[in-house]
This record gives C-alpha cells, sequence and structure tokens, in this order.
C-alpha cells in the first residue's frame, strides 16, 4: 500500500487578497513539489454537516455558510478573508482529513498527507481566525474516537504558531493528547507551559525566537516523544505547519528542510510502536513557497519511507 495523498481543486478556490501570506500559490507549490511522488492520489470529498458538527455548534457553520461573499472578499476576522469558493474548500479541506481517517483506520492505506487549505488549527469552537474557518485537524481526532470506536488519539503539531483552535476543540477530551510546539512569544499568544487541558491532556512547548533545530530536536526528545510513548496511541495525526522554518517571512525559528524530515520520521517510529504506523498529516502554515514546498516534501518523503 501507498501514503494516500488528499486535495481536491477547490481547495486553490479559497482566493485571498493580493499579498495575503495563505494564498492559493502556497497549494501550487506543494503539489507540484509532489507531482512525481508514487502516492496514492484521492479526491477529498466534502464534509459532512453531521461531521463538523462533532467540533463546531450549527450556529458557527451557519456562519461560515452565511460569510461567503458572492464577489470580491469578506473579511471574517483581522487577517482571515472569504472569497466566493472559500465555503467549498472550508469543507473539502475538513472532508479530506475524515476521509484520510477512513482510509487509514480502514487498512486501505497506511499513512495519509492532506494536501488542503484552509489549514485549520487556529478555529476554535464558535471563532473562524488566523486564516482558518473549520478545525480540520481537531475534527480527525473526534471522528477517530467517536465514529470508529477509538480510545485515544494523539494530534501534534509542529506549526510554528500556537494551534489554540485544535487547543480549545480538544481541551476537555480526555481521550485526545495535544502535543503542541510553537514560537513564543508570536500570535496568537496562547500556548503557554501552563495551558494543560482539563484532563491534564494537552502539552504546550514554548519555543524562544531563534530556536533551531539542535534545540528543538532536544525539546521534543525530552517532552514530547516520552510523553505521546506514554499515551499509546491507536491514531497519530499531525498539524503539519512549515513555518517553523529558517525562510518563512512570519516567525523566527532556524529550523531546517531536515528538522520536518526528523520529526516526521520520529513521529512515524512511535506510530510503528504503537498504532501500526497509523498518521495522518494535514497542512497547516508555511508561507515562503520554496521553503514550503521542500519542507512539505520531505514531510511526504518520509511518510513514504514509514509506508513501506
Amino acid at each position: 500500500m501507498k501514503t494516500a495523498l488528499l486535495t481536491h481543486a477547490d481547495c486553490l478556490g479559497h482566493v485571498t487578497p493580493e499579498g495575503h501570506p495563505e494564498q492559493v500559490a502556497r497549494l501550487e507549490h506543494i503539489l507540484h513539489a509532489l507531482d512525481r511522488l508514487d502516492l496514492d492520489r484521492v479526491t477529498a470529498p466534502l464534509a459532512a454537516d453531521d461531521d463538523l458538527l462533532r467540533i463546531h455548534p450549527e450556529s458557527h457553520i451557519r456562519d461560515i455558510r452565511k460569510s461567503r461573499p458572492t464577489e470580491g472578499f469578506r473579511q471574517v476576522d483581522g487577517d482571515t478573508f472569504m472569497s466566493p469558493g472559500s465555503v467549498d474548500a472550508a469543507y473539502r479541506a475538513a472532508g479530506a482529513v475524515v476521509k484520510a481517517v477512513d482510509l487509514v483506520l480502514g487498512g486501505e492505506a497506511p499513512n495519509a498527507f492532506c494536501a488542503i487549505r484552509p489549514p485549520g488549527h487556529h478555529a476554535e469552537n464558535e471563532t473562524a481566525m488566523g486564516f482558518c474557518l473549520f478545525g480540520n485537524a481537531a475534527l480527525g481526532v473526534k471522528h477517530a474516537l467517536d465514529h470508529h470506536g477509538l480510545r485515544r488519539v494523539a494530534v501534534v503539531d509542529f506549526d510554528v504558531h500556537h494551534g489554540n483552535g485544535t487547543q480549545d476543540l480538544l481541551w476537555d477530551e480526555p481521550r485526545a493528547l495535544v502535543i503542541t510546539s510553537q514560537q513564543m512569544p508570536l500570535w496568537p499568544g496562547s500556548g503557554r507551559s501552563d495551558e494543560t487541558g482539563a484532563f491534564d491532556n494537552v502539552l504546550n512547548i514554548p519555543l524562544p525566537p531563534g530556536t533551531g533545530g539542535a534545540k528543538m530536536r532536544a525539546a521534543y526528545e525530552t517532552l514530547a516523544f516520552p510523553r505521546l510513548r506514554a499515551f499509546k496511541p491507536e491514531l497519530i495525526i499531525i498539524s503539519a505547519g512549515f513555518d517553523a522554518h529558517q525562510d518563512d517571512p512570519l516567525a523566527n525559528l532556524n529550523w531546517a528542510t531536515e528538522d520536518f524530515a526528523w520529526i516526521t520520521a520520529e513521529l512515524c517510529k512511535i506510530a510503528d510502536e504503537h498504532c501500526a504506523g497509523r498518521i495522518v498529516s494535514t497542512l497547516e502554515g508555511g508561507y515562503d513557497l520554496k521553503a514550503l514546498a521542500e519542507a512539505t516534501r520531505a514531510h511526504v518523503e518520509e511518510l513514504m519511507k514509514a509506508a513501506r
């Protein structure tokens, strides 16, 4: 079996104003970088509202749909915009993660990567923010728990910005472990080490500006990986943001492309130990187009190695 790649052209229809960092070109560069890889290419379906209701109230879903402009853009927060194609893109992004979970837990793929946008890890229960409309990774967790009956699902988020939305959506979910590293201080300002969840189910790893690969690896080896192994997840979901790259314009961490390959390989080892290699990864941030494409390819290549 091959690593599954889930995406849809609708995700290119989520257009943002000129100069906005979360732009169509992000996904275009990623798809070009992955074009020649031997992947099982799967069309991302639209998420069902019943799925979205696992993490968002009906009022939030309705507000997102009502916010769709007929032309131009609609601004839903300080840096989050919607265009006429944004609702379909958001439903495809959420649907990709649900489908990926189904494929991996159904034994049809060993692991999967969702090349989607808009991203999701900043979307809180009733709040779209930080380029995000729906909580894609958290939805994957809840789908695995509630639909497939798993008992323990872990999220690992290595985006440079704190996954405040994932934390919010899974704060009081004892069956989920949320591990997230992020530059601090940095927007959105959350992610302190004393934010530990209602059931001690959240591990935040704040990293100071300038943190490079060696210090990141040490932090994961001493904090994240032991906690993940102790949890013994039955599925690992990765919020794969690549904006901790040293070339990214929106933050100040200094990871190299090889660091993203390393962290992916280590997560694959833990998945092999505890959950038959089952990993679902979904795209979050990353705003230098060249660095994003290179790091994403390195990440997917490690998933492919683990799938063999």
